[in-house]
C-alpha cells in the first residue's frame, strides 16, 4: 500500500510521557481512484514505532467496487505485511509475483534495496476489510534483495475463551514461519462476548492493541474501533474485557532504537538516501522493473520538502 499522507501528525486522545497511550486514528484517502478512507494510527508525532513496527492502516469494511486499486509505487528498507478479515487482494510485483491473498492467510513483501507493487481488489461480493503494517529493517539487513513470500499456513489455536492466529513472529509458543528480521510479534484475536482475561505477553516488548471490530477495555481504558492502544515495556499480562465482543490486532516487539528517515514509501538513514531512492523511482530505475497489473500506470514520487531531512528516533 502506498503512503499517501503528506503531514504524518496524528491527533492523541489519551497519553502519558510515562505509561500507555491510546491513539485516535487520522482518516486518509486510500487511493484517489476509489475515495474509500484508511484508519491510520502509527506513524504518528508521538510514538512513530511500536518494536520495528512502523505503519499501521485499517482500511473497511466496505462494499465499494474496486474499493482497492493501487498503482505500482515503489519501497525501500521495509517489509509490507497485508492482513485481510474479509474480501480478497490481488498482489503483484516488480519480481514476477502475483498472488491472491484471502484471510487468514499473509503477504509479506521485503523491499530490501527496492522493489515496486500494485494492489487490486477482486470478489465484489464480500466486503473489504483489513489492516496494512509495514516493519523496519535493522540496519545490517535493510540493503538485502527484496523478496516476495505468501503464508497459508499459520498458526490458529485458543487460549482460554480467546481465539488466536498468529501471522508474524511468535507468540504464547506458536510461532509463525514468516521471515523477520526483528524480534515481533503479530496475530489476531477474537474476544467473545462478556470477555475478561489477563493476557501473558513477553515483558521485553513494547505492545500496541489494535480495535478493528467492536470495543474493549485495554488494561481497564476503554478503546473503540479504529483506535490503537500502546503498552510500553515491561508488562507481564494485559487485561482486556470486552462486553460484546471484540477483534483485535495484537502488535510488538522490542524497542526500535535506530534512528530512521520514513518519507513516502521509502525508509532510510539519511537525506541523501531518500534523494536517491526518490530519483530511482522517478526514473524508471532497473531497480524497479515495470511489470503489467490490471490496473496500469504507476503512481510518482511527490516533492521533496525544501529542508534536509533528519533521522529521528522512536519519540520526540
Amino acid at each position: 500500500m502506498s503512503n499517501r499522507a503528506e503531514d504524518p501528525n496524528f491527533v492523541t486522545v489519551e497519553e502519558s510521557p510515562l505509561g500507555e497511550i491510546t491513539l485516535d486514528p487520522r482518516i486518509v484517502k486510500l487511493t484517489t481512484r476509489s475515495g474509500v478512507e484508511v484508519k491510520r494510527t502509527l506513524p504518528h508525532r508521538r510514538l512513530r514505532t511500536i518494536g520495528a513496527w512502523c505503519f499501521v492502516d485499517h482500511f473497511g469494511p466496505t462494499d465499494q467496487l474496486n474499493a482497492m486499486s493501487v498503482a505500482a509505487h515503489p519501497h525501500t528498507g521495509l517489509q509490507t505485511v497485508s492482513w485481510l478479515f474479509s474480501g480478497e487482494v490481488e498482489h503483484r510485483d516488480s519480481l514476477g509475483s502475483v498472488q491472491v491473498i484471502v484471510p487468514g492467510e499473509l503477504n509479506l513483501m521485503t523491499s530490501g534495496t527496492g522493489v515496486a507493487h500494485s494492489e487490486l481488489s477482486i470478489n465484489q461480493n464480500t466486503q473489504l476489510h483489513g489492516v496494512q503494517l509495514w516493519t523496519v529493517l535493522p540496519d545490517p539487513d535493510r540493503n538485502c534483495d527484496p523478496t516476495f513470500n505468501h503464508y497459508n499456513n499459520l498458526p490458529v489455536f485458543e487460549w482460554q475463551s480467546i481465539s488466536v492466529r498468529v501471522f508474524i513472529g511468535e507468540l504464547l509458543g506458536q510461532r509463525s514461519p514468516a521471515k523477520i528480521f526483528s524480534p515481533l510479534i503479530g496475530a489476531e484475536l477474537h474476544l467473545p462476548a462478556n470477555t475478561q482475561a489477563h493476557f501473558p505477553v513477553d515483558p521485553d516488548y513494547e505492545y500496541g492493541v489494535l480495535v478493528v471490530e467492536g470495543e474493549a477495555n485495554v488494561d481497564q481504558k476503554p478503546v473503540g474501533e479504529g483506535q490503537l492502544h500502546y503498552v510500553p515495556q515491561g508488562r507481564q499480562h494485559i487485561a482486556w474485557s470486552s462486553k460484546n465482543g471484540a477483534k483485535l490486532i495484537l502488535l510488538g516487539g522490542k524497542p526500535f532504537t535506530e534512528k530512521i528517515i520514513m518519507w513516502w514509501n521509502f525508509i532510510g538513514r539519511s537525506h541523501d538516501e531518500i534523494v536517491k531512492m526518490r530519483e530511482d523511482w522517478q526514473s524508471q530505475s532497473p531497480k524497479f522493473p515495470a511489470f503489467e497489473d490490471h490496473i496500469g500506470g504507476r503512481i510518482p514520487a511527490p516533492n521533496l520538502p525544501n529542508l534536509r531531512l533528519t533521522p529521528r528516533g522512536n519519540l520526540m
